[in-house]
């Protein structure tokens, strides 16, 4: 029988501070869109919390860690008030969010995937609540503001690191070689790649249009 799983150093500050930068891109969405301040605090939750949620429905983990862990709908109220207030400031800090976002993203990814080995998901589901973790707070997000999901929409490598990400921490824990430093180099890895993504342009391939360079000839 597996002991538990080690947590990297810092695991609850690395969370809640993962979930505070994702809100903040909820919070952001809310007011470019003109919410009131209602919305601007259920759109950083939805973006915050949201994936946490999900993976933790499919699972059967109940209650949703997004409604009963008051540290982590007191963190995610919190960057919604902090956009609320200062949003023309957090605006120009664009990157820097991108960059906290990418982070969170990786926390997510291996904390999801954990979770999921943890309750006896099995591998291959684990991998995908995991993938859900990171990126189901933007899909909420963006659903609840009228958006396509901008994972769905974008070519940007985002969930193509997180399956990375999550398919690594199930084989590391398959062979029973899940450490603080292998989860570390899951986190690094997801962030890194997603970092060089935005870096270098690179993308996923778009629908496959053909051969190109005129039609055959008709010959048999």
């Amino acid at each position: 029988m597996r002991g538990v799983t080690p947590d990297l150093p810092l695991n609850d500050v690395l969370e809640l501070g993962g979930i505070f930068c994702v809100a903040l891109s909820g919070g952001l969405s809310a007011v470019r869109k003109r919410f009131d301040v209602f919305g601007v605090l259920v759109l950083a939750w939805a973006a915050g919390l949201g994936g946490g949620m999900l993976r933790d429905v499919l699972i059967g983990a109940v209650p949703p860690v997004g409604i009963s862990d008051w540290r982590l709908v007191a963190t995610a109220v919190l960057a919604g008030l902090v956009i609320f207030f200062f949003h023309p400031r957090l605006e120009r800090m664009r990157r820097t969010i991108i960059v906290l976002d990418a982070g969170a993203l990786a926390l997510f990814v291996l904390v999801g995937t954990v979770k999921g080995l943890e309750l006896g998901a099995g591998m291959l589901a684990s991998v995908f609540v995991g993938v859900l973790t990171g990126v189901g707070g933007g899909i909420l997000r963006d659903v609840l503001t009228g958006e396509v999901p901008l994972i769905l929409q974008d070519r940007q490598l985002y969930a193509i690191p997180a399956l990375l990400g999550a398919g690594a921490t199930a084989v590391l824990w398959q062979v029973d070689a899940l450490t603080v430093w292998t989860q570390g180099a899951v986190v690094l890895l997801v962030f890194g790649l997603r970092l060089l993504s935005l870096r270098l342009g690179w993308s996923a391939p778009g629908p496959w249009m053909g051969r190109r360079g005129g039609s055959p000839s008709g010959r048999m």
